[in-house]
């Protein structure tokens, strides 16, 4: 099944005002052009672009890549129709015909009318009318209308290239759209739920409203992390655990292929649970020896700075240790001042507390420690 989107941009676009016709106008850095063309371009069901343009406008286009053109007419049923004829080299399958104009067409409309043509010979995006509506002259209002069955309706317009091709060889005079012609070849077209975003460039006030839509949005991930670590045991258990970067008295170290911070290393997992980095053995192998003995600000400070250069900020930690022993109260700000200065985050951001786990299974028998983490952050 092969689907070419047909992008109409031939027209001058007055209404808009500017130097320029809309479609090369600049939205958020790029011509409005650009937006509409990525939209399809990158759309995993859309095999081909096909672009028709004003003759005048074919010097414009000559950086233009992956995209075919057709030179358009004076009305837009005359510049599909020409796109359409020039696709009869290669037919597609299947055709969606857009107006360049509406620049925030989602990659999800895309899908639903594609998906409609199963089933229907045609599809087309539409809103229903929710507004009342007057009828007026004058600047009056003179009446009112009923809005019960009105849709505002919307492209891309999909059909079966060749009926919607044959639809346009029998046409003759204008056409608001390619759903009119099609229906006045005897073709019926299915209405698939159409999107607000999706509208279509017309008046200056427009380029605004876009690009407050095109604005960055803002991104929160949650990540968590757990970990366990056993005391050691034997001739030498040790005097010390490392917890949250702080060394905290106790009558046994922990296990560990480096400090064992089992704290650092579930808030080192949940930073990268939020960006599905996988986990620590994943960056450090404890298979390297390198890692052997190692500091786990190491992972934690690694973790944070790759959150920053994806382009988030920690927002706020949580970490929970679960242990019967050592006491860890007296140690909580100290531990937070640590995770504050490895991570560059501000303390009143971080919360390490501790809980025991009621003498029940292996932390309640005093065999190890257990850490829980939570990390929350934010992209804008």
């Amino acid at each position: 099944m092969r689907i070419t989107a047909l992008i109409v941009a031939a027209g001058r676009g007055t209404r808009a005002g500017g130097d320029l016709p809309k479609q090369w106008q600049f939205l958020a850095g790029r011509p409005v052009l650009a937006h509409t063309l990525a939209a399809f371009q990158t759309h995993p069901q859309i095999d081909h672009v096909h672009l028709v343009l004003h003759e005048d406008d074919f010097d414009r286009a000559e950086g233009l890549e992956s995209i075919t053109l057709s030179k358009g007419g004076a009305t837009r049923d005359v510049s599909v129709r020409a796109g359409l004829e020039d696709l009869t080299e290669t037919p597609p399958d299947l055709v969606l015909i857009h107006d360049v104009a509406r620049p925030l067409v989602s990659a999800d409309l895309i899908t639903r009318v594609i998906e409609a043509l199963s089933d229907y010979k045609a599809a087309a995006p539409a809103l229903a009318v929710t507004d009342a509506l007057w009828r007026g002259e004058n600047s009056k209002v003179l009446g009112t209308q009923d809005r019960a069955g009105l849709y505002r309706a919307q492209t891309p317009q999909g059909f079966r290239f060749a009926d919607i091709l044959a639809a346009h060889r029998s046409h003759t005079g204008p056409a608001a759209d390619d759903v009119e012609v099609a229906r006045k070849a005897g073709i019926d077209v299915a209405i698939v739920e159409g999107d607000e975003a999706n509208f279509k460039i017309t008046h200056p006030g427009d380029f605004a409203r876009a690009e407050a839509m095109l604005e960055p949005k803002m991104d929160i991930r949650t990540g968590s992390g757990f970990d366990v670590h056993a005391f050691r045991t034997g001739e030498e258990p040790g005097d010390h655990v490392v917890l949250c970067g702080v060394s905290v008295p106790h009558d046994a170290g922990l296990l560990g292929h480096s400090d064992a911070d089992v704290g650092m290393h579930a808030l080192t997992d949940a930073i990268y649970g939020a960006l599905a980095e996988g986990d620590i053995g994943q960056h450090f192998p404890p298979s390297d020896p390198q890692w052997k003995g190692a500091a786990s600000e190491i992972f934690l400070a690694h973790a944070a700075q790759l959150a920053r250069t994806r382009g988030f900020q920690i927002s706020n930690v949580d970490v929970t240790l679960i242990c019967e022993e050592p006491k860890i109260g007296p140690h909580t700000l100290a531990m937070r001042q640590e995770l504050s200065r490895i991570m560059g985050l501000g303390s009143d951001r971080i919360s390490v507390k501790a809980t025991t786990s009621e003498r029940l299974g292996f932390t309640g028998r005093k065999e190890g420690i257990a850490a829980q983490a939570v990390a929350t952050l934010v992209r804008t």
